[in-house]
């Protein structure tokens, strides 16, 4: 019988050798893939744009996320398995495999931050926080208003009042265009739903004066229970041909120029959005109005007042007159409660 020589005998070692090496190698593999973190809970890496897989596993490495980078690399490499990381910050899961971080990325799960549009903000107040933001990217930044608007897609269109008053989410690094067109599609969406749903006989005959109207009821009033109400005086007064005398028009007016205090010079300077001087709406809304204050405006009370002033109370809260008469008295009992000096700035008869 023939026996093995000597050649074949150290091939068939080899070969076993191999085999076992490769079994070792890929076991070292799974293992590697399967390690939990020891990353404190909380840890959280960022992935830059065009980062690399190995570059991202180096980070994981730095912070203790995974334990061997380099083989969880060929394990990815050898099963076909590819690194599609969204930009962004990731808080990494306590505990998990290193395929489990992996499968995190890959879902793009980014920790997001948070940008509050506050209803009743002017857009310049709106472009501050955005600005200020450092979650953001500030790729619009130095587009002054009109040049913003061409790039949004609505030139000539004045940026005041179009963008909705919300939180918005979204992964850090995000371009402040993206909230930009967020904010303007959600007005433009909620101002359409809003127009389409309005009750009939309004004051108001389209959606941008609607707007406008909305902007004046946001600053005149923060009060849910209210905003029908000083809505339908407003309605009546532009029914009427009454002119609209609210102060928060006059300040928008006034722009920088204003201190904090109203005087009877400003309410006699008379300029477009001086509404003691001029009937009708102003040219465009003065603050980005809220959901509640557009429909309120399309919604107003069925209501006679053509008057409202402070009660003093200290909720915020108002006294509604359907007569000069009455508006007076109830101006007369502010004063009391509250001992303030008569002035012609609160004389108004909206105010």
């Amino acid at each position: 019988m023939a026996r093995p020589n000597n050649g074949m005998r150290i091939f068939a070692a080899t070969a076993v050798a191999l085999v076992a090496a490769a079994l070792v190698f890929l076991q070292l593999l799974d293992s590697s893939i399967n390690e939990r973190s020891a990353a404190p809970a909380g840890t959280r890496i960022k992935v830059p744009a065009g980062a690399s897989l190995r570059s991202v596993l180096a980070e994981l490495s730095r912070v203790q996320a995974v334990r061997r980078p380099r083989l969880v690399e060929w394990y990815l490499r050898l099963h076909g398995q590819h690194l599609r990381a969204q930009v962004g910050t990731y808080e990494l899961a306590e505990g998990a495999t290193a395929q489990a971080l992996l499968n995190q990325l890959n879902a793009g799960q980014v920790v997001l931050a948070q940008l509050t549009i506050v209803e009743g903000w002017t857009f310049a107040q709106m472009r501050a926080a955005l600005n200020a933001s450092a979650d953001l990217a500030h790729e619009w930044q130095h587009l002054d208003e009109a040049a913003l608007m061409r790039a949004l897609g609505q030139p000539g269109l004045p940026a005041e009042g179009r963008f909705f008053p919300d939180t918005y989410r979204f992964a850090a690094g995000t371009s402040d265009r993206r909230i930009y067109e967020l904010a303007l599609q959600r007005m433009s969406e909620r101002l359409r739903q809003e127009w389409d749903a309005r009750a009939l006989a309004l004051s108001v005959k389209s959606a941008d004066a609607a707007l406008i109207l909305a902007s004046i009821v946001e600053k005149e009033t923060a009060r849910e229970d209210e905003r029908a109400r000083v809505a339908a005086v407003f309605a009546n007064r532009l029914r009427t041909g009454m002119r609209l005398q609210s102060d928060p028009t006059v300040i928008y007016g006034l722009g920088t120029h204003y201190d904090g205090n109203l005087r009877r010079r400003d309410l006699e300077a008379d300029g477009p959005y001086n509404s003691y001087t001029r009937t009708g709406l102003p040219p465009t809304p003065i603050a980005l109005p809220g959901g509640a204050s557009i429909h309120a405006v399309l919604h107003p009370v069925d209501s006679a007042a053509l008057y409202f002033v402070a009660t003093g109370a200290g909720d915020g809260s108002h006294h509604f007159s359907a007569t000069y008469a009455e508006h007076l008295a109830a101006l007369r009992q502010f004063l009391k409660r509250t001992g303030a000096v008569p002035d012609a700035a609160i004389t108004g008869a909206a105010k």
